[in-house]
């Protein structure tokens, strides 16, 4: 079976729909929870790919310790360009272990359903090849990627968010935007960040209902978009 590591920063931000299509696709899911102190490994010679998902925690926190033993695991992924897929929080960790920088959004949180662009660089790429030109996403984030490293490629923007989507080397990527998401989940965040519902000058209900709405047009696009990672990591298992 072809094994994936799964990194889950905070249990707020579980693998859910993302998690079903991963193994619909015939990957075997190694669920780690850090808020249950599930132990991070310090490499991926039991694995054959990793996904870190999301959570409320910030890049920028020097207190989150749990974090730093993931930013090293993605620095080994990066280097070694075992395929990950990094999500939110986890793609500020991935550019912070690779030379990149993330900061506080200088325009406030970025939250709710969304579009993003798909850039060129997407239309060759083994994974974002196939996606629609503007694709729905969730956002959720108040941190962002500001500086990605040397050699990344953007693939994903929109105009609030100049990096919401990008590839390091050539199977590592990050999503500053959400795809794994249910509409419970999506609700639950919005009842629970005040800041974020604030900023988007609609009420709790209003965010939680258009994220709700997008979830069927997330599913036709992501899934496929899952299935295609899901084989480059049979690919990797295949070689090893």
């Amino acid at each position: 079976m072809t094994r994936l590591l799964v990194v889950v920063p905070s249990d707020t931000d579980p693998p859910a729909r993302l998690g079903e299509w991963l193994t619909a696709a015939g990957l075997e899911l190694d669920e780690r929870h850090l808020d249950a102190g599930d132990p991070v490994p310090a490499d991926l010679s039991g694995h054959d790919g990793l996904l870190v998902l999301g959570g409320p925690q910030s890049s920028l926190d020097d207190t989150a310790t749990e974090l730093a033993p993931v930013r090293d695991l993605l620095a080994r992924a990066a280097a070694d360009d075992v395929p990950t897929l990094a999500i939110c929080l986890g793609a500020q960790l991935l550019a912070q272990a690779t030379g990149g920088a993330t900061r506080v959004r200088p325009d406030g949180p970025e939250v709710g359903a969304t579009l993003v662009a798909r850039r060129d660089a997407a239309e060759t790429d083994p994974v974002f090849t196939g996606l629609p030109l503007s694709p729905d996403v969730i956002a959720w984030h108040h941190d962002e990627v500001e500086r990605l490293p040397s050699g990344a490629v953007v693939l994903a923007a929109n105009p609030v968010c100049d990096i919401q989507a990008y590839r390091v080397g050539s199977a590592v990527y990050g999503l500053q935007f959400h795809i794994e998401t249910t509409p419970e989940i999506a609700a639950s965040w919005a009842e629970h960040d005040p800041v974020g519902v604030a900023s988007t000058g609609l009420d709790v209900e209003v965010v939680s209902a258009l994220a709700a709405a997008a979830h069927p047009d997330l599913a036709e696009v992501w899934a496929p978009f899952a299935g295609r990672f899901a084989e480059l990591v049979r690919s990797r298992a295949a070689v090893r």
